[in-house]
């Protein structure tokens, strides 16, 4: 781990070290909104991030107000304070979750062009997947949404070929085996049943690659379409796809709620 700042040299000129503090990379490239930490994270594994001309690895850490950082080409500017922007889209199936595609497909970013300020996606749906997609510039809050520790219920309406069956939905109540290891319990209810489809709502407090797809795939089922409504208490409702909006003070109060709430039963069952 390399540390970018001279803590000893710092002493020694008489600086006070919270000014000065020496900070991990992908946290500055966070709180800058460039990016989630999980995004920087990889953007650090890429080599896309330079600290004073020197590309960084996982771990090092910077100082933000000494240190020249430049993060795909561009400079970050840790001192300008920008307005934080939290806004809710309608993602449309077909396009992917991320700000450019070295294949050209159809990307999130372009829905959102004519906003103001860069914005980046808080967590994914993927390409065939449609339905509620936060996106923000604090790289903060993205971190707190997405991190499995803080259990921030997310809710699908989703769509399965054949009928299901109860041993199905016991199955994946209770939680079924994806890549190697069980799926948490979830909350499901069946919306509507048909000879050959059922229509589930599913409500997951983890968040791992096409979860639901695999889940549905363990158990025998095919998932033919696939909507998220709601991110702990942010709905969708009638936002119409490739459209968005910002949250309100009142959206973003309760969400802080939401996430203060599932921090305290996670402390409940330690």
């Amino acid at each position: 781990m390399k540390n970018f700042s001279d803590d000893k040299n710092i002493k020694k000129r008489g600086i006070s070290l919270a000014s000065n503090e020496l900070i991990r990379i992908q946290k500055i490239i966070a709180d800058a909104g460039i990016a989630s930490r999980r995004k920087a994270e990889e953007l650090i594994q890429k080599g896309l991030v330079k600290v004073n001309g020197k590309t960084v690895t996982l771990g090092d850490k910077a100082n933000p107000k000494k240190d020249e950082i430049i993060v795909q080409g561009r400079k970050l500017n840790s001192s300008a304070k920008s307005k934080k922007y939290y806004v809710m889209l309608h993602k449309p199936r077909g396009y992917i979750t991320t700000m450019s595609d070295e294949r050209d497909r159809k990307c999130v970013a372009e829905l959102i062009k004519d906003f103001p300020t860069r914005l980046y996606p808080v967590g994914r749906l993927d390409r065939e997947s449609e339905g509620l997609l936060l996106m923000t510039n604090d790289g903060a809050f993205a971190n707190e949404i997405i991190h499995p520790s803080h259990h921030v219920a997310k809710t699908y309406r989703v769509t399965v070929h054949p009928r299901i069956s109860e041993e199905q939905l016991t199955a994946l109540t209770k939680g079924v085996l994806v890549d190697g290891r069980l799926s948490s319990p979830a909350g499901i209810k069946v919306l509507a049943q048909e000879r050959e489809r059922t229509v589930l709502e599913i409500i997951l407090e983890e968040g791992r690659n096409r979860q639901i797809r695999k889940m549905c795939e363990a158990v025998g089922l095919e998932v033919a379409r696939l909507k998220r409504t709601a991110i702990g208490p942010i709905k969708l409702g009638m936002l119409q796809p490739g459209k968005y909006r910002e949250l309100t003070p009142q959206e973003m109060k309760a969400l802080a709620n939401a996430r203060k709430k599932a921090e305290s039963r996670k402390e409940e069952t330690r």
